[in-house]
């Protein structure tokens, strides 16, 4: 297993810290909003502004013949914040007033007083007075702020309780902690989480990877890791399979060339030999099993040829404009008329008399051929092939079935049918082929934007199943 990245963690504590600030500033953005206030001349100022503005107007009230006024400079402080003005004399009746509404009181009772006191706050926004001495009588003024301003006590223990910037610092800090203990706590978890994920990883690439099963947030990746490893170890049989069957087609293919040469070089060395004197019907017998073994070995060339030009879709099409009905006719006739297939039965049906498409005409007739004699060759003189042509017009497209009644095939036979490397046992005859003809023929039938299927029951028969869209 790895060791933890310490430049994740690193990663991962930076990503807590912006965290932190954040929060950080969250908090003092929320913390000024609520020790703030706007004036209305939309200046921002600290919320205890009125309460100093009204303890040091008393600077700007004087008494002259004891009464009280306000100086110039105070009249213009309070026109220019919109506040307004009232004194009181000892018993609570107005003696002097400066923008006061029209629905203003000329009278306080001492329990209106004290609840203004207490409250701070009235209808037309928040209350703030203060007293001031002129020969020994008491004032009482009162400024009317339009502004929503609350009072909030608070009750502390003397003892601890030094300052609320004492408070604030200290829950910062705590805060800080907190964040730092669980960014670094999360940096080593995620860290530790991606090196199980990295070592799950290569423990897969190795074919060692033992599938968990993990709830939380990693359970997607393990998830598809388990499913990636299933994967692999399935491409990894096929692999061993195909790997198998290649070995297997190769040595048949090596016993195929080497089966034709023998036979050729064993007449040739007869023939060169001139010690002996054959007949001419000796002669012709020779060289005509020569040919025919040379034929085969041209023919197992080419198959090889054609196979590799279709995987690679380097072959050149020669496609035109055909009759798909005559050509399969043409051709279940012209394989009956093989000495070999005689006694054989092709049955032909089509729902249409002509189908017409591009096609590459000698290409499509070895696909067809295949099929048809692939079916004979397995199967006995008995054998009976049907070929079904349907021109299906709700989605364009033509459907040929090809099916007889022989031994049919394992679903294991069935299932590879189509690969190159693999040869079919289900037959005691010793057959004559390369090998290369099914594979062939599916990969014609791909080329021309067909597909092929087959469905078989061992000993009932076999169908293919040809579309080709239109």
């Amino acid at each position: 297993m790895h060791k933890p990245s310490y430049k994740t963690v690193f990663h991962s504590y930076i990503i807590f810290f912006m965290i932190f600030i954040c929060l950080i500033l969250t908090v003092i953005g929320i913390f000024l909003s609520l020790i703030t206030i706007q004036k209305p001349n939309g200046e921002f100022i600290r919320s205890d502004w009125p309460k100093k503005f009204t303890e040091n107007f008393n600077e700007q009230i004087v008494f002259i013949d004891n009464k009280p006024q306000v100086k110039q400079s105070g009249l213009e402080k309070l026109r220019e914040n919109q506040l307004w003005l009232q004194i009181l004399d000892s018993s609570g009746n107005r003696v002097y007033g400066f923008l006061e509404p029209k629905e203003h009181k000329d009278y306080y009772s001492n329990s209106e007083l004290l609840t203004l006191a207490n409250q701070n706050n009235s209808s037309n926004g928040t209350v703030y007075f203060n007293t001031i001495k002129n020969n020994k009588n008491d004032y009482i003024y009162i400024i009317y702020f339009p502004l929503n301003i609350s009072k909030v006590n608070m009750f502390f223990d003397g003892s601890k309780f030094v300052g609320g910037k004492s408070i604030v610092f200290s829950i910062i800090g705590i805060i800080f902690l907190i964040i730092l203990v669980s960014g670094i706590a999360y940096g080593y978890w995620v860290t530790k989480c991606i090196s199980n994920i990295t070592s799950a990883v290569s423990d897969i690439s190795k074919r060692s990877y033992l599938p968990v099963n993990i709830k939380g947030v990693f359970t997607d990746i393990y998830d598809s890791l388990n499913i990636l490893n299933e994967e692999i170890h399935r491409s990894d049989e096929i692999q061993n399979k195909t790997d198998i069957m290649r070995e297997e087609w190769i040595s048949n293919i090596t016993h195929d060339l080497k089966t034709p040469l023998s036979p050729i070089k064993g007449y040739a060395e007869l023939l060169t030999d001139s010690s002996t004197n054959y007949s001419p019907e000796k002669v012709y017998k020779y060289a005509s099993i020569m040919l025919k073994n040379i034929e085969y070995t041209n023919t197992l060339i080419n198959d090889l040829k054609l196979t590799y030009q279709l995987k690679n879709g380097i072959i050149p099409l020669n496609k035109n404009n055909y009759d798909l009905v005559r050509l399969l006719k043409e051709l279940s006739i012209d394989i009956l008329n093989y000495p070999e297939y005689e006694s054989n039965i092709v049955e032909f049906k089509s729902n249409i008399d002509n189908i017409n498409f591009d096609f590459d005409y000698t290409l499509l007739k070895r696909a067809f051929s295949n099929l048809i004699v692939n079916a004979f060759t397995y199967g006995d003189k008995n054998t009976k092939v049907c070929v079904h042509i349907t021109h299906i017009t709700l989605n364009e497209r033509i459907e040929i079935i090809i099916s007889d009644n022989g031994k049919g095939m394992s679903r294991e036979e069935a299932s590879n049918l189509f690969n190159r490397y693999y040869r079919g046992s289900n037959t005691k005859q010793k057959i004559e082929g390369t090998g290369l003809g099914l594979a062939i023929t599916k990969q014609i039938i791909e080329v021309h934007g067909g597909n092929i299927s087959v469905e078989s029951i061992l000993g009932l028969g076999s169908s293919f199943y040809i579309i080709f869209p239109i």
